[in-house]
């Protein structure tokens, strides 16, 4: 079976990743921050379930609040960079989980999750895949856990160009990897009507915020 292509492209881009290089606008850069400080005290004192870690750029914004912080992610290299990177956060363990296929045993433990967030990974999903995983989570996680998702807004000029809306409307964009090599990736930029009229299968108390570049989305699963 084909490698997911969300997942083959981290994976070939992880060895030339570093958080520190991202390079955004004083606007842009200022919506993050923001957004950082309002999440970070959004999640205080939770048991996180982190889904996409990445490189672990969130996972040290949560880790600061936190009570502890369970960060996963699908592609193995991406992994072990934001393992290298919390080498130093003790509250915050790694484990390799695609949020499409979620183990029996996630949350088995005795202290359950009383949260789980997702920053950068709605938008690489397609709507049929979102809505799977809403279940998921529903199913493996149990009633009245945060939900807190986070990811890009569509800036004109700023935002990727969109390559193509296949049958189904999800939007599609390319990156390029390390080495030149074009990644056709899904990119979805969701309306606050969309994101409520999804969300409302599974949660509660929906709420979402908007910055320029920006978006949060709250809610309680019901």
């Amino acid at each position: 079976m084909d490698k997911n292509p969300v997942i083959a492209y981290y994976d070939s881009i992880a060895a030339h990743y570093d958080n520190a290089s991202a390079e955004y606008s004083e606007e842009q850069q200022e919506d993050l921050d923001e957004a950082r400080e309002q999440i970070a005290t959004l999640l205080s004192g939770h048991r996180i379930l982190e889904l996409g870690c990445g490189s672990g750029a969130w996972t040290d914004v949560l880790a600061e609040t936190a009570e502890s912080v369970l960060a996963t992610d699908a592609s193995t290299f991406m992994l072990d960079l934001a393992r290298m990177h919390g080498e130093d956060l003790d509250n915050v363990e790694y484990r390799l989980v695609d949020a499409l296929a979620l183990p029996d045993d996630l949350a088995s433990g005795d202290e359950k999750f009383t949260a789980v967030f997702l920053a950068g990974l709605w938008a690489h999903l397609t709507r049929e895949q979102g809505d799977a995983l809403l279940v998921s989570l529903k199913k493996t996680l149990g009633k009245d856990v945060l939900l807190v998702i986070f990811d890009d807004a569509y800036v004109e000029g700023e935002s990727a160009t969109t390559v193509r809306t296949d049958l189904l409307g999800n939007t599609h964009e390319f990156q390029l990897d390390a080495d030149g090599a074009r990644h056709e990736l899904v990119k979805n930029y969701p309306t606050d009507s969309t994101l409520r009229k999804r969300l409302d299968k599974v949660g509660r108390e929906i709420k979402i915020a908007r910055w320029e570049f920006y978006w949060v989305l709250t809610c309680r699963l019901k």
